[in-house]
């Protein structure tokens, strides 16, 4: 897909979105941003201190591709991280973050590995979310992370922040929520099978469901 055209329909698309992904419980209070890329390359984001459950069209803010704001409220303080993936990946043109509760309780783990956070503990997980590397901690709005989600971002489009939660890029906005919900899903199951012997997929299984751009 080519970036959104029509801003009207991408305004009503993103606020659509967040209250469904609030709805269902997975972000919480003022936690959580998405951004969709507009088709003159700016991009279109929830705004700072906003609820995905109360925000409104009118609402959305404007920045460009480096961040910078153009119009509409402050962004949100995570717009560098927005930016980033975008610049990395031109073939997305969407992004999802969430502080999704067992996504975000995986983040707290000791011992993660930084290459792979999660297991592909399912077919799903590992067609719409691959491989999740671990970011160090930084706080909120912390921009010192921008060159590092960046680079992170030129090979995956999945990336969990210590301490904090997940960021994924899409093709679309549908695809991108898609992803992070599995993503969800799969930490939650993480959790549930901690202290049982599990079986993942083998790399080579894994490999076989890889996704592809974004």
């Amino acid at each position: 897909m080519t970036a959104y055209h029509d801003e009207s329909t991408a305004r009503a698309l993103l606020v659509r979105t967040a209250r469904s992904l609030f709805d269902r419980g997975l972000t919480h209070g003022s936690t959580g941003n998405l951004s969709v890329r507009l088709a003159d390359g700016s991009l279109l984001l929830t705004p700072t201190g906003s609820s995905l459950g109360t925000v409104q069209e009118t609402e959305l803010s404007r920045t460009d591709l480096h961040g910078t704001h153009l119009d509409g409220p402050r962004p949100t303080k995570e717009a560098f991280l927005h930016a980033a993936f975008y610049r990395a990946r031109p073939s997305a043109h969407a992004v999802v973050h969430l502080h999704s509760t067992y996504a975000a309780a995986v983040s707290c783990l000791a011992g993660l590995d930084p290459a792979d956070a999660l297991p592909p503990l399912t077919a799903y997980y590992a067609m719409r979310v691959g491989t999740l590397p671990l970011l160090p901690y930084h706080a909120p709005g912390d921009s010192s992370l921008e060159p590092l989600a960046e680079h992170t971002a030129r090979d995956h489009h999945a990336v969990l922040l210590a301490n904090h939660g997940p960021v994924i890029a899409g093709a679309t906005l549908a695809q991108a929520a898609d992803a992070i919900e599995e993503l969800e899903e799969t930490a939650k199951l993480h959790l549930l099978l901690q202290g049982h012997p599990t079986r993942p997929l083998t790399p080579e299984q894994a490999a076989a469901l890889a996704p592809t751009s974004p």
